[in-house]
């Protein structure tokens, strides 16, 4: 009895079932797809701080930075030339440490023996710098002579004029200098943990990576856009201060720019630029990826004069237009679905109370006729729930419509990561100087493709809100029915 009214109920109120269902579709659609995009963009942050960690880093340990002394200058890079004959060429190649900060890399154990810690390596981040050019001397010109007044000297002073140097109108053409700059980054990877460490945010494309024992092998892999750019190919060889290490990979970074454009043995890094013993960078993997905020403080508080970063720090430093997005889709797109759902529900609820009005002859006769206010009552709620049911599979239906729209379009955002260091630029090669990721992020783009990926959870989601929908409606009217007396649909016969 209860399915046969159910049913025929709602064939005679098609439009207004329609109308009911269409609203929470509409609404759990929305939240479908809100919920989507928001996960996208997630997804889309964590590549791009995979792009600086690299994959399985959960966290970077530096130097913290110093403050100079009063008065003193802060630390820049200084080239020396000796002088030499006009038109010789003079040259000058430096290997400096990026950021000019370093730790002993005896900091990587200590660090390794905090609580939750599963793993830590150390890396030395570097810049080449070459610049070679020469100097050309100038010529003076020298002025008309004036002539000669009485009683003076051949230059004007009573004296004897003196064949050296310049004189008052003399000028000075010619001269100058011309140099060329090249710079490339370079980094120091502890060739023993392959899975872990600056190489990791990059997929070797061509030849292979370093082996285990290459600790201090003159072998590099070099980055794809460098190795391109500079014609290098796999058995060519690289010279970085004058010692020449053989090509034996070329790496693609796997988004946006690479973590350094030459990858040499950490041992070979630290010999070329007179850094015995020091690291830049601490890559640390954390054991258990919940507590890696507690990991962050142990560290703090165990090895003084560092800096630790964590993913989330480094999710602040985002900008562009993937940060606006997710801004967007985070607070004004959940809190617009959960709203345009609300007015959803509360519309069904006001048209099902409606329809019960409408009712008072039908639900009074019924009540005459032996029906208890219960059953009237589950009679109006399974009615909504119906609609309820109806408009969460249409909305389920629309929402991954949606979602797949998302994806299949794959819109392109933007992020800009910060810096927390300083930059030098200069010749053909920019340069960046500063500690760890962040520094070595500096200016750096991503470009990420949108996707709105649909989770169990989401669809779980859009049924219990259809259901509960269905739910709070049907209460409305259920309520107003449950008060009808037999006497009510006698006032309504005509």
């Amino acid at each position: 009895m209860f399915f046969t009214y159910l049913r025929r109920e709602l064939r005679r109120r098609r439009k207004a079932a329609l109308v009911v269902a269409s609203g929470l579709a509409l609404g759990i659609a929305l939240v479908i797809v809100v919920n989507s995009v928001s996960s996208g963009m997630n997804q889309a942050q964590g590549k791009v701080l995979e792009s600086l960690y690299g994959l399985g880093t959960d966290l970077t340990v530096t130097k913290a930075q110093e403050r100079p002394e009063d008065g003193a200058a802060p630390q820049r890079p200084r080239f020396e030339f000796k002088g030499k004959e006009e038109g010789e060429e003079q040259s000058s190649d430096r290997l400096m440490v990026q950021g000019f900060q370093t730790l002993a890399d005896s900091t990587v154990a200590t660090v390794g023996r905090q609580p939750g810690v599963d793993r830590a390596v150390g890396g030395l981040s570097l810049v080449n710098l070459k610049i070679n050019g020469e100097f050309a001397r100038g010529k003076i010109q020298r002025a008309q002579p004036q002539p000669a007044q009485p009683g003076t000297g051949n230059d004007g002073t009573g004296n004897g004029g003196s064949g050296g140097g310049s004189g008052p109108g003399d000028t000075v053409t010619g001269g100058g200098a011309a140099f060329d700059v090249d710079s490339f980054t370079l980094y120091g990877t502890d060739v023993t943990a392959p899975d872990l460490g600056p190489l990791t945010t990059s997929t070797v494309s061509q030849g292979r990576t370093f082996k285990t024992t290459e600790t201090d092998a003159k072998v590099a892999v070099v980055d794809s856009a460098h190795a391109q750019k500079q014609g290098l190919a796999l058995g060519d060889e690289l010279t970085v201060k004058g010692v020449k290490f053989e090509v034996i990979g070329i790496a693609t970074a796997d988004r946006g720019q690479a973590a350094a454009q030459v990858y040499l043995p950490l041992k070979q890094a630290q010999t070329l630029s007179a850094s015995a013993a020091e690291i830049t960078t601490i890559y640390v993997k954390a054991t258990d990826s919940t507590r890696i905020d507690a990991v962050k403080t142990a560290i703090q508080k165990n090895v003084t004069g560092t800096t630790v970063t964590t993913s989330a720090d480094l999710a602040q430093t985002v900008s562009g237009s993937l940060d606006t997005a997710s801004d967007l889709a985070s607070d004004v797109g959940k809190w617009l679905s959960y709203a345009v759902l609300l007015a959803a529900v509360l519309v069904a609820g006001l048209l099902t109370s409606s329809a019960v009005t409408r009712r008072v002859r039908e639900f009074g006769t019924l009540k005459a006729l032996g029906w208890t206010s219960g059953r009237v009552t589950r009679q109006v709620v399974g009615e909504a729930l119906v609609n309820g049911v109806i408009g969460g599979a249409l909305g389920i239906a629309v929402g991954l419509a949606g979602a797949y729209a998302v994806t299949a379009a794959s819109p392109t955002l933007t992020a800009e990561l910060g810096s927390s260091g300083g930059a030098f630029g200069g010749g053909r090669g920019g340069m960046i100087f500063g500690g760890g990721p962040a520094g070595t992020a500096a200016g750096k783009t991503v470009d990420i493709a949108l996707s709105a990926p649909v989770s169990v959870t989401t669809v779980g989601l859009a049924v219990l809100l259809a259901l509960g929908g269905g739910l709070v409606a049907g209460a409305f009217g259920a309520w107003r029915a449950s008060r009808l007396r037999p006497a009510d649909a006698l006032r309504r016969v005509e």
